[in-house]
């Protein structure tokens, strides 16, 4: 990849951006304009409002997109795993 270091930014806005609601079992993303239930298999319903924004915003190619949807996706992931303990 060639713009990793730029693509890492993009990945620490989108993280900072998303608010998990623990509680209500909500992601508040910024890639939306509304929050969707936390499980995982809907989560992807939502890849293409990601792409969207992640193209509008910050000019970023399918891999790339793809590249920050993982990464972003598992650190969700993880951040939800913890708190469950």
């Amino acid at each position: 990849m060639e713009n990793k270091r730029y693509l890492d930014k993009v990945l620490d806005h989108l993280v900072r951006s998303t608010e998990i609601d623990y509680e209500g079992k909500e992601l508040y993303v910024p890639f939306t304009n509304y929050s969707f239930h936390m499980f995982f298999p809907s989560l992807y319903r939502h890849y293409n409002h990601f792409y969207e924004y992640c193209v509008k915003q910050f000019g970023l190619t399918l891999e790339e997109v793809d590249y920050v949807w993982e990464q972003w996706e598992s650190i969700v992931q993880n951040k939800l795993w913890e708190n469950e303990k």
